[in-house]
């Protein structure tokens, strides 16, 4: 029995019909089909980093324990712990973690330090935006600290310090005027040493 050839254009005309049908979901446009398609946009893959500022000081906090004058810091004072609390306008302080001491001199007079560490603020900038009643003074300038300030209201004397992230609050309420501000004076540098672990912030 003969068997009947089939023509060889006639298989290569059927591979082609194959051919374009199968090449995916693109139409069988013989003009169109080796064009390139449009380019996908290019994306980065480096990690978008959120702006900094100086106004944003790290996230972490300083813990205050750490700032806060302790007894030894005060002994030349002849001091003896004694409860109390930052007084006048400085216990209106934005609000942050705190710590603080109060020692009380023979006299009665007393003596408190108050320390604020902000996960959030500098601390220049709560000192700068502190606005504290009596006379402004001037106290020999700590080393080392980004901000300084002091008040005189009647016998009590405020100072304010600052550094990174962490504000250091003095309060001295002594029997005169004069009293208050030579004991602020002799304990400035006692809070400027005590700030000194403090990291600055960066810009």
């Amino acid at each position: 029995m003969r068997h009947r050839q089939v023509p060889a254009v006639a298989v290569l005309v059927g591979l082609g019909a194959l051919t374009l049908a199968g090449c995916g979901n693109r139409p069988n446009n013989l003009e169109t089909y080796y064009d390139d398609p449009s380019p996908a946009p290019e994306t980065s893959s480096a990690p978008v980093r959120p702006s900094t500022s100086v106004a944003t000081p790290s996230r972490v906090a300083v813990d205050p324990r750490a700032v806060v004058l302790s007894d030894e810091d005060v002994a030349e004072e002849g001091v003896r712990p004694g409860g109390g609390r930052v007084s006048g306008c400085l216990g209106g302080l934005a609000a942050g973690v705190r710590q603080s001491a109060s020692w009380v001199y023979p006299s009665g007079s007393v003596l408190t330090n108050e320390v604020t560490s902000y996960p959030d603020r500098v601390g220049a900038a709560v000192v700068s935006g502190a606005k504290c009643g009596g006379v402004v003074v001037s106290l020999p300038v700590a080393e080392g600290v980004a901000a300084q300030r002091a008040w005189c209201e009647g016998a009590t004397c405020s100072v304010l310090l600052a550094k990174g992230n962490v504000v250091s609050a003095l309060s001295v309420a002594a029997s005169t005027p004069a009293r208050a501000q030579d004991a602020a004076k002799r304990l400035v540098p006692k809070l400027a040493a005590r700030l000194a672990g403090v990291a600055s912030v960066q810009p």
